[in-house]
């Protein structure tokens, strides 16, 4: 018999489904969490076609090791940390580096003008954080947007939670510029 999971799950009775190789409860699964796994991929690659790719194996991958799903984490967190692991995987596969960001150039996207209204603002975030160097806006998004902190990170990326703090004020620093700079257009 199953051990009794340490992390309660509202979903509980789908993850056992699945375990059994449902179908139905593996669609209801991909229904539940798609979207949010294909955000936070393109997030990390930045190119829809790969982040949704990237998120169809994850699944894949999460339906075939769900045995290992032991409960100490939600399930989200969980697939999450798969998602997050093959995007990351995907970035090394095209060769860039973490450590050598500062000689990357930041290529210009286009203008989008001024904005007053909050929507406005938030996509003009959103847009500034994808221009960011790969490394930087990966440790932002990890950071800011997943949730994770620098240690977590630092073993995800595969390098010091120094590092991890250093390149996350780094991004910081390069974003407030950015939106100056945006600001005075």
């Amino acid at each position: 018999m199953a051990k009794e999971p340490a992390y309660p799950n509202i979903h509980q009775d789908l993850i056992d489904r699945c375990r059994e190789r449902d179908r139905g409860a593996q669609f209801e699964i991909y229904r539940l969490y798609y979207k949010a796994m294909f955000n936070t991929s393109l997030r990390i690659v930045k190119d829809p076609g790969e982040a949704e790719d990237i998120m169809q194996e994850s699944f894949l991958s999460a339906f075939d090791k769900i045995e290992t799903y032991g409960g100490t984490v939600s399930f989200g967190a969980w697939l999450k940390k798969i998602v997050i692991n093959r995007s990351l995987d995907s970035l090394k596969k095209h060769r860039l580096s973490f450590e050598l960001l500062d000689e990357r150039v930041l290529q210009d996207s286009e203008d989008m003008g001024e904005s007053d209204d909050l929507s406005g603002r938030i996509e003009e975030i959103r847009e500034a954080i994808m221009r960011l160097p790969d490394g930087f806006r990966v440790v932002l998004t990890l950071y800011l947007l997943e949730g994770y902190d620098h240690e977590e990170i630092g073993q995800i990326l595969g390098i010091t939670a120094s590092t991890s703090r250093s390149q996350f004020t780094r991004a910081r620093q390069k974003l407030v510029e950015m939106l100056k700079m945006r600001s005075h257009e």
